[in-house]
């Protein structure tokens, strides 16, 4: 279904000339990361790569999760997970951990040298005897394979944590280096479905670190300011595809709509 949103989009651009603090959420923080090409299309000329479909299953076992480590938070109880794996420590009760689970809303710090106001959606948070902070991060997934934070796209997970441990160390809290990241994992090889999911959850532990981030943000701020798009990515799907549609296309079109098509120009690099 075609989309009625104004394309580009003309909401949520950078202006390097605006005096207002710019919202950065950390997941486009993460887009700047994979590919400084989209993150500038996407967060200066309002160009957005296509969406992927919502994990709403994902979603789910987040919401449950929860909820149940919140009964726990109550009582300032272990979880029995911790208790399995041998940590001490409660899920974390704060004013504030409403807000900072919240999407739009989330852990927020404003970062002077860029004047980017930086916030990222946290999952939970344990704390220990000592007062320290771990951030803990709700995965769920189904497979027969080992579950190992080595695989390449995992990588993105370990910076969404550390990014988290930085957002909570710039609220002057005491964070711990040491996340965990709570794999709910579908179980395949039953015989039948029976309108049940079965689960097995392990308990990874990740030794984070994350020095990267403040000078991965004043890149972005850099990235942002510019008046040129950055180079080309060829790891990037996204500008894979559209290198070699605009290579290709000219020769499949009629001159008609050959010649219309190149009309479409953005900061003078021609698309198509």
């Amino acid at each position: 279904m075609p989309s009625d949103k104004p394309y580009p989009r003309t909401r949520n651009l950078f202006n390097p000339n605006s005096k207002s603090a710019y919202r950065l959420s950390r997941s486009r923080l993460e887009n700047f990361v994979k590919c400084p090409r989209c993150f500038y299309l996407d967060r200066r000329l309002g160009i957005e790569p296509p969406s992927g479909p919502s994990f709403t299953l994902n979603s789910a076992v987040d919401e449950l999760l929860k909820k149940e480590f919140d009964e726990f938070r109550r009582q300032r109880l272990p979880h029995p997970l911790c208790k399995a794996y041998g940590i001490e420590a409660v899920p974390f009760a704060h004013p504030m951990l409403e807000e900072w689970r919240e999407v739009f809303k989330g852990i927020q710090y404003h970062h002077p040298a860029t004047n980017f106001l930086i916030f990222g959606a946290v999952d939970d948070i344990w704390v220990d005897a000592q007062g320290q902070l771990m951030v803990v991060d709700y995965k769920a997934t189904s497979t027969d394979q080992t579950i190992s934070l080595d695989s390449e796209y995992r990588q993105a997970y370990k910076r969404q944590m550390e990014i988290y441990q930085w957002l909570l160390r710039k609220q002057k809290l005491n964070v711990s280096n040491t996340g965990y990241f709570v794999y709910c994992n579908a179980d395949r090889s039953k015989k039948d479905f029976n309108s049940r999911l079965n689960f097995s959850i392990q308990l990874i532990a990740y030794e984070a670190d994350d020095a990267w981030v403040e000078d991965t943000i004043i890149a972005a701020h850099e990235c942002l300011k510019s008046e040129h798009l950055p180079q080309y990515s060829p790891t990037c799907p996204f500008c894979n595809y559209r290198q070699a549609s605009r290579l290709l296309e000219p020769e499949h079109c009629s001159p008609n709509a050959a010649s219309a098509e190149r009309q479409v120009d953005v900061q003078g690099e021609l698309f198509y």
